[in-house]
């Protein structure tokens, strides 16, 4: 048995990291999505908003 627990000792130090990794970019996914949009961005998209529109 303690030759078996040997053997996933790396499984579960990737496991460890891959969930470190997840959590980050969860976190990085977040701040992202919560900054403020540009107005420079928002005329854009309000200018080919208004193109559609007179389609």
């Amino acid at each position: 048995m303690d030759e078996r627990r040997k053997g996933t000792a790396p499984l579960d130090e990737a496991r460890l990291r891959q969930r470190a990794i997840g959590v980050k970019l969860r976190q990085m996914f977040d701040e992202v999505v919560n900054e403020p949009v540009p107005d420079e961005f928002l005329d854009i998209l309000r200018r080919a908003d208004n193109k559609t529109g007179e389609r």
